[in-house]
């Protein structure tokens, strides 16, 4: 079965599931025992909290977690260094190729923001490293911010507190993203194996090649670029800036415009 990155159809946030086979059921999180649904050449599509990691951070929209691996199956400790790969190489995976994760909560987690909740949205893996964790052995950790959320309210005049010296304000907002098909995204990198069309450089990385893939003409509004293979160009991340800020550009008979030479196709690329 092809693993589904991002929403589920008639699945809504801060919908509830009473365990996990109701999870499993409804195509949020398929693994009734693991908490992270995921494989290293593909990716992670979802994750639940448990409450039961002694390393994992739980602040609602910002969340450190503990990868898998290195657990005495009888009591749950940590008893051993994790290593990436498996479950844990497919969520680093999510870092390099932009790729969503769903998060679920368990509805009986100790956590402030989840006392009944069961699917929590979409989250972006912002970053991962390792280092020692509470029990003394090594483990991975991963950063996942949320992507998306249900609609809030902004906050009252009166209810915003006085701003004090060396404090930040924080105010509700509604923020409205265009959605990008990540599949498109990962489709230009495997046709250029990775490598940039500027320069043909490849970057490795711990969970596999690193690229970044950007539109010749921005989806968002007044541009309204179409997103689809042929408008997306496999750059490196300092051409991806770059070509954002009109450092450089392309002509149509795809000459660089404020670089020398010219834009590099992939005889893979057909579509193109």
């Amino acid at each position: 079965m092809a693993r589904t990155f991002g929403r589920i159809p008639g699945v809504v946030v801060k919908q509830p599931f009473a365990d996990r086979r109701e999870l499993a059921k409804a195509g949020v999180h398929s693994p009734t025992q693991a908490g992270i649904s995921g494989a290293g050449a593909e990716g992670a599509d979802s994750i639940v909290l448990s409450g039961g990691n002694e390393d994992d951070s739980d602040a609602g929209d910002e969340i450190v977690y503990t990868g898998s691996g290195g657990k005495d199956p009888s009591t749950g400790h940590q008893v051993a260094d994790q290593t990436l790969d498996r479950q844990n190489l497919g969520l680093a995976r999510n870092r390099t190729e932009g790729l969503p994760v769903r998060v679920s909560r368990r509805p009986d987690a100790e956590s402030p923001f989840a006392p009944k909740t069961g699917y929590d949205g979409l989250f972006r893996v912002e970053d991962y490293w390792k280092e020692k964790g509470k029990s003394g052995h090594r483990v991975w950790r991963f950063r996942l911010v949320a992507a998306e959320g249900p609609p809030t309210e902004p906050a009252h005049r009166d209810e915003i507190p006085p701003v004090t010296k060396g404090a930040s304000q924080r105010v509700a907002q509604t923020i409205l993203r265009v959605v990008r098909d990540t599949a498109l995204s990962k489709r230009v990198k495997v046709i250029h194996k990775y490598r940039r069309q500027v320069c043909r450089v490849r970057i490795e990385s711990a969970s596999g090649p690193y690229a970044e893939a950007t539109h010749i003409r921005p989806l968002g509004s007044p541009h309204e670029g179409p997103d689809i293979t042929e408008h997306l160009l496999c750059l490196r991340p300092n051409r991806h800036v770059m070509f954002q800020y009109g450092l450089f550009t392309i002509a149509p008979d795809k000459t660089l415009v404020g670089l020398s030479g010219r834009l590099l196709s992939s005889p893979q690329a057909s579509d193109r």
